[in-house]
């Protein structure tokens, strides 16, 4: 579970709040929404504490793993923050045609410990706010090298793909996300063994390309 859970960005995307008036805007054309959003939760990590940050930018329905799947609030309820939270920084982003769905992907750290993160995060039809859906990562043994630039890319338009059919392997907990428009989706696998895959792909004009391929190795056993 990532976070166990930037190279620098304009400070005009994040300061005075940024994140909750971006959010507000029609996000089709607007990537850095999902970049303010990320780091606006890490930043909440810090002067709030871990949990609670996560506590308050879940959307009703998001999932977590710890390793196996939970539905985040219900885990969350009884976590306590810890004393040190985790930190991260926002790499680079995949967004949806509609700009209603989009993915961030980046690095953490906590004390001498390094890894990665993938968040999902759906933008509320009705009150136009981000929420993240998806959350994951993992340890690395090497950190993850910040660019100079983080990276954005956004769906092709004009086209309704269908949804990829993937079939899982016996005892797998698999679930299959989709934007609102189907140009962006998320699959999660969790093995027997509570290994685990999160696969990202993107409408291209051609197919739902990959973008995001991660994969956490089962747990050590004592």
């Amino acid at each position: 579970m990532r976070r166990l859970a930037v190279a620098a960005l304009s400070l005009s995307v994040i300061a005075g709040g940024a994140a909750p008036a971006r959010e507000r805007r029609p996000l089709a054309p607007n990537p850095s929404a999902f970049i303010a959003a990320e780091i606006a939760f890490s930043r909440l990590a810090q002067e709030k504490g871990q949990w609670t940050a996560f506590r308050e930018t879940a959307a009703p329905e998001a999932t977590m793993f710890v390793p196996q799947r939970v539905k985040a609030r219900d885990w969350l309820k009884s976590q306590k923050d810890p004393a040190e939270a985790v930190k991260w920084q926002p790499h680079a982003v995949y967004v949806s045609c509609d700009g209603n769905a989009g993915v961030t992907t980046g690095a953490w750290q906590k004390g001498p410990a390094n890894g990665y993160f993938t968040t999902v995060w759906l933008r509320d039809p009705r009150k136009g706010k981000l929420a993240w859906t998806l959350d994951h990562g993992d340890a690395l043994a090497t950190p993850r090298e910040a660019p100079d630039f983080i990276a954005a890319k956004q769906a092709v338009c004009g086209s309704r793909p269908a949804a990829p059919v993937e079939a899982g392997g016996e005892g797998d907990d698999r679930a299959v996300g989709l934007s609102p428009d189907q140009t962006l989706s998320w699959t999660s696998t969790v093995s027997a063994d509570q290994s685990r895959r999160v696969t990202i792909r993107l409408w291209d004009g051609k197919e739902m390309a990959t973008v995001i391929d991660d994969r956490v190795a089962a747990p050590k056993q004592p």
